[in-house]
């Protein structure tokens, strides 16, 4: 228990350092609404597949277990590594009907975390999509909120939405935010009402809040027009409340130009210097089905090969050149990254969505 402890909290550190080599910036909000002790449920909206549940549980102060789609399982390794990390995997009906039935046990594991008064991450649309909305909720949430609390009455599940909000998704580099909603007293809906109805208000208070944690531009006829005024205006996505009042009041700023990349000859320089890795995850990328799976597979990728290249690189240096410089070459190498990370321009998408 205490190998799995260490464990899960050096690759939370790791993880916390990479991303921030993957973002120029991360703006994380309301975690003091995360209760440090109970039973907690994060119902997160999923723009980004794999990348938005390491956002919400590495900037968050508890142990978290996730429910993910279970196509990522599908290899022995990566099962194992996922498990070992407290990921478990939900079928859905494109896996097979057969497969459904795997769910029981899922959801019983998840009864168990709650009993006791441990942590789960769920994504309640029930796919992921990089549309600036929020889909309609799933009840798969509300069965294991409810079926939790129909096993314990002396339980308490405090419900709290998250919204995670991407700059420019699929592009490197990327400007995230995060924001912790307010809790939602499961137990009182749950006693206060027919099974029917307490499914309905869960539901109903946890999009409502989704919907002001992420910009949520309504799916309706105006949505493609209004998506092209705001990328037209390069406007900041991830200052989510003034994105949400623009869109309410349907008042937009002009058009404006997309800035300029003046540091891209740095880019091509990391380029020219982490070839390898280049050359790896092109070859990775010609296999990525869905698009909102490309951030996710760049990362994985670039975050084993990218420090692993340098380090390999810095020994044979060393050989040729000696330790100093070799350990020179490692923190130059490592350093340019971070400061392109940080300082390269992010713009908005383009107007395709």
């Amino acid at each position: 228990m205490i190998l799995k402890k260490i464990w899960y909290n050096s690759v939370k550190l790791f993880l916390r350092i990479s991303l921030n080599f993957y973002a120029k910036e991360i703006k994380v909000f309301g975690k003091e609404n995360v209760p440090k002790k109970g039973a907690i449920l994060f119902a997160v909206n999923h723009p980004n597949a794999l990348l938005d549940p390491l956002f919400v549980t590495t900037f968050n102060p508890r142990e978290n277990h996730f429910l993910v789609r279970a196509d990522v399982f599908k290899k022995p390794l990566i099962k194992k590594a996922l498990a070992s990390l407290n990921l478990m995997p939900i079928y859905r009906i494109r896996d097979g009907r057969k497969q459904l039935s795997k769910n029981e046990e899922i959801f019983n594991k998840c009864f168990n975390i709650l009993a006791r008064k441990e942590t789960l991450i769920i994504f309640p649309q029930g796919g992921h999509s990089r549309d600036r909305n929020i889909k309609p909720l799933s009840k798969g949430f509300t069965r294991i909120v409810f079926g939790a609390l129909e096993q314990n009455n002396n339980l308490k599940i405090t419900v709290i939405p998250v919204g995670v909000t991407y700059q420019n998704s699929s592009t490197y580099p990327s400007k995230v935010c995060v924001q912790f909603g307010s809790p939602i007293d499961a137990k009182t809906i749950y006693i206060n009402n027919e099974k029917a109805k307490a499914v309905t208000v869960l539901k109903e208070q946890v999009t409502n809040q989704l919907k002001q944690l992420t910009v949520h531009i309504p799916n309706d006829e105006n949505y493609h027009e209004t998506l092209k005024k705001l990328n037209a205006a390069n406007v900041d996505f991830t200052e989510v409340n003034t994105i949400n009042e623009m869109i309410r009041n349907q008042k937009f700023p002009e058009s404006k130009q997309k800035k300029t990349n003046y540091l891209k000859p740095i880019f091509y320089l990391i380029l020219i210097n982490s070839i390898l890795p280049y050359f790896i995850w092109k070859k990775f990328s010609k296999n990525i089905s869905e698009i909102e799976f490309i951030d996710t597979m760049q990362y994985g990728v670039n975050v084993v090969t990218f420090p692993l290249f340098y380090i390999l690189q810095s020994i044979l240096l060393s050989f040729l050149f000696g330790w100093k410089f070799a350990i020179y070459y490692l923190i130059l190498s490592v350093f340019t990254v971070y400061v392109y990370t940080k300082l390269a321009p992010v713009n908005t998408e383009s107007n395709i969505n």
